[in-house]
């Protein structure tokens, strides 16, 4: 018998996809573009090039992430080598960090940067307002206080 339930196998390989398209993304991209969507309920925030949310975790401080472990199974880091932005946002407001896993991380304003692992399409935000600590990226709205 298999040990690992369907809904087990079916959350790893969402895992293993998200992880592999992060960093295929991060290492391969020359240009990595970010840019903004709009949303009646939660306004401007940011996303990936592909229309993926970019989060931030309230418990982390600039320059430092501190969703480390099994966290980064549902909150994977986000990276990419070189920013650029659109109208409207700073591209020198886009910095890589270091992770403590030896991980690089893309910060907004010095806050590490994030995916959902369970946002399956563009622009779905399921991770905004979780546990009162995750929020979507608002740029105008930045850093959070």
């Amino acid at each position: 018998m298999n040990p690992l339930s369907k809904g087990s196998k079916l959350g790893l390989l969402v895992l293993i996809v998200a992880l592999l398209a992060t960093t295929a993304l991060g290492d391969t991209a020359n240009n990595y573009t970010i840019n903004t969507a709009t949303n009646k309920t939660m306004g401007t925030y940011l996303v990936n090039q592909t229309g993926f949310t970019l989060y931030y975790f309230a418990k982390d401080m600039p320059g430092n992430s501190t969703c480390i472990g099994s966290c980064v199974t549902l909150w994977p880091p986000f990276y990419a080598k070189n920013i650029t932005v659109p109208a409207g946002l700073n591209a020198t407001d886009f910095t890589s960090m270091s992770r403590k896993d030896a991980m690089n991380q893309t910060a907004f304003k010095g806050w590490p940067l994030y995916h959902y692992s369970n946002d399956m399409k563009p622009r779905d935000a399921n991770g905004n307002g979780f546990k009162g600590i995750w929020f979507v990226v608002n740029p105008m709205k930045f850093p959070p206080k």
